[in-house]
This record gives structure tokens, C-alpha cells and sequence, in this order.
């Protein structure tokens, strides 16, 4: 998608220097979608694209970075989201999925993958809750091995770009 790497490009989302990553790694590089998606064209040009491509009952999100892509998803498509909580809760209702998930096909979005922690955490949890969920999209894939781990659990990874594409 070259439109979505050069928005990428653009709102500067890739940072040079050394970064620690949500899997633990070391990197020379950060891809700061979170950011970038702060800036309505993007956000919604990247929807737009998820909401065009894809076919679901329900997009959902684990926070933090997934949430504004689902709800924006949402509203391009004109279909409800979901949203994964990070951690347990202990008080409230508890539930590590908010929206109407059961029996659902459900389309996971998310920011950046790497290792696909995150994301095999989102389709756990979604699938925990009776969803149909096999299918992940990503704003950037790292190509790091998360395409490789998702699929071992007969996940697809969809991503609108690769690292390599904007390095």
C-alpha cells in the first residue's frame, strides 16, 4: 500500500536511535503508528483502506494501539467494534472483551506487529469469548516473525505495509 507508507513516511512514524520494543527486543528503529495516527487523514485513510479490503461482523482492537484503527474501522464500515483489554481488571465487570463478540467473524487490527504477542493475545481473548477469529491486520509488520507465530495457531497476518517497504 504506497499510499499508506508514504503517509508513514510523512508523520515521521519511523524514529531512528535505540528502542526497546513492547516484545522485549532491542531495535534501531521505532515504528510510532500510535502517533501518527493522532492526525485525522491518516487515521481515517488507513480505515478507509481495512473497511474496503475486508469483510467482518465486527473489528476489534487490543488497547492501547488497536483501539482508534477499530473505531475508526467501525465507522468507515459502518459496523460495530470491539475492544481487547491489555491486562486483567479487577473490579467492574471484568471482562477482557468489551462489544458483542460471541459467534461473531471477527477482523483484529492492529498498529505494528513484531513478534505477534500482542496480536495471538488479542485472537486468544477474542476467541475466549466465542468469537470466529482468524484474521489479523496490521498498519506495519516488522518482519520480525510474527507472521510466522500467528500462523502456527491458523492465523493469517494482513499488513497494509511492510518495514522494508518504508526503511
Amino acid at each position: 500500500m504506497k499510499k499508506i507508507a508514504d503517509l508513514l513516511i510523512r508523520h515521521k512514524a519511523i524514529e531512528f536511535g535505540d528502542f526497546t520494543l513492547a516484545s522485549g527486543a532491542k531495535s534501531r528503529y521505532y515504528v510510532d503508528v500510535k502517533t501518527a495516527v493522532t492526525h485525522p487523514d491518516f487515521l481515517a485513510e488507513i480505515a478507509r483502506e481495512i473497511a474496503e479490503r475486508y469483510d467482518f461482523d465486527v473489528v476489534a482492537g487490543v488497547a492501547v494501539g488497536g483501539v482508534p484503527l477499530a473505531v475508526a474501522t467501525a465507522l468507515a464500515a459502518q459496523k460495530p467494534f470491539a475492544i481487547i483489554r491489555a491486562g486483567e481488571k479487577d473490579h467492574g465487570k471484568k471482562a477482557p472483551v468489551i462489544g458483542d463478540v460471541k459467534g461473531k467473524d471477527i477482523l483484529l487490527v492492529e498498529d505494528v506487529t513484531t513478534s505477534g504477542g500482542s496480536a495471538l493475545y488479542g485472537i486468544t481473548m477474542l476467541r475466549n469469548a466465542g468469537a470466529r477469529a482468524d484474521r489479523v491486520v496490521t498498519v506495519v509488520d516488522r518482519e520480525q516473525g510474527a507472521a510466522a507465530t500467528l500462523k502456527k495457531q491458523g492465523i493469517d497476518l494482513c499488513p497494509l505495509v511492510q518495514v522494508s517497504e518504508i526503511l
